[in-house]
């Protein structure tokens, strides 16, 4: 099965910088994108970075200029460079993948996979 393991979250100071990765495994035929969300408390999920096949990228107009998302196809894996982060950036980051695996009789199958989490605190 297909599994996101993502590394990297940790306490920064305003104004500091953070990279997290994720790596991608499992019965995986090709990626069609991967990315980054992210849940404050109290608030709902949402869109941080997406990256897909073709290159094309899309952020959250909140971090547009100081985040940077990234893809090393050959490693399946996904990158975010967070730079001059705030403590509004403070959450649970979450990565996500869209992926097709191979299944019997020659068939393959669409699937959208989250990781499990990693928390970033943004403080003094």
């Amino acid at each position: 099965q297909v599994q996101l393991v993502e590394s990297g979250g940790g306490l920064v100071q305003p104004g500091g910088s953070l990279s997290l990765s994720c790596a991608a495994s499992g019965n995986i035929f090709s990626i069609n994108g991967m990315g980054w969300y992210r849940q404050a408390p109290g608030k709902q999920r949402e869109l941080v970075a997406r990256i897909y096949s073709d290159g094309s990228t899309n952020y959250a107009d909140s971090v547009k200029g100081r985040f940077t998302i990234s893809r090393d196809n050959s490693k399946n894996m996904v990158y975010l460079q967070m730079n001059s982060l705030k403590p509004e950036d403070t959450g649970v980051y979450y990565c996500w993948a869209a992926v097709i695996i191979r299944v019997q009789f020659g068939n393959s199958k669409y699937l959208e996979v989250w990781g499990q989490g990693t928390l970033v605190t943004v403080s003094s």
